[in-house]
């Protein structure tokens, strides 16, 4: 076991290396760097906070907007999770708030751009809320 460990990392060193050198496009090098145990994809993270005027987004609000804007533009899968944010407002100070962390691995689409966009924009305007942090980068992912 211990042999064979090295003895693939250099065969995968030895595959990368020996790409033609010169300009290559971004998507060309990611199926090469996914293989053979994944393919290339996007992962999104979008940062809901909870607090808005007059209160908090409650559990059931927010299982509900899960299940009909999220769920639903997204049914091939999603992970969620509790989280304590915090940032420094214009004033200076520090805010801090309760968040749910919602994390998505989709194809780079057009499609699914506009469907992130529409999630985003419900949840401003369902909940009051001034923005929703949103992170997206290319990764190699396998199901």
């Amino acid at each position: 076991m211990r042999t064979t460990i090295p003895a693939l990392l250099i065969a995968i060193f030895a595959a990368l290396s020996a790409q033609p050198p010169g300009p290559a496009s971004k998507t060309a090098a990611v199926p090469t760097a996914c293989a053979p145990l994944g393919s290339p994809r996007t992962r999104t993270t979008l940062y809901f906070g909870l607090n808005r005027k007059g209160g908090t987004v409650s559990e059931r609000q927010w299982r509900n907007f899960l299940r009909d804007e999220v769920t639903l533009r997204f049914p091939e899968g999603l992970t969620v999770w509790q989280a304590d944010g915090q940032w420094r407002t214009s004033e200076g100070s520090i805010a801090r708030e309760r968040s749910k962390v919602l994390l998505l691995v989709h194809d780079d689409t057009p499609r699914v751009k506009a469907a992130i966009e529409a999630i985003v924009g419900r949840y401003k305007g369902m909940f009051q809320q001034e923005s929703v942090l949103w992170e997206t980068a290319e990764v190699c992912a396998a199901f």
